[in-house]
């Protein structure tokens, strides 16, 4: 498996799309080296500032998606 550093040093936009999110960012992409004492992982790194961006970018596309959904399955009950 391929393992990256990735780290986020812009974000663009986002958007939904029949049920996907889509997220555009400006991001630095290397290769990672595994070590012998770690599992295989891709590691993301972000500033704190675009990760609380990030949370509220989320928020509201989640809100948009549930005005989508029919009013029962709002409610939370199954």
């Amino acid at each position: 498996m391929k393992t990256y550093d990735i780290e986020v040093q812009r974000l663009k936009a986002m958007y939904h799309d029949k049920g996907v999110l889509d997220i555009r960012i400006d991001a630095l992409v290397l290769p990672r080296q595994q070590r012998e004492d770690q599992a295989p992982s891709t590691s993301l790194r972000l500033p704190v500032e675009h990760a609380r961006s990030l949370l509220v970018l989320l928020k509201q596309q989640l809100a948009e998606l549930d005005k989508l959904q029919p009013r029962s399955r709002r409610s939370g009950r199954a």
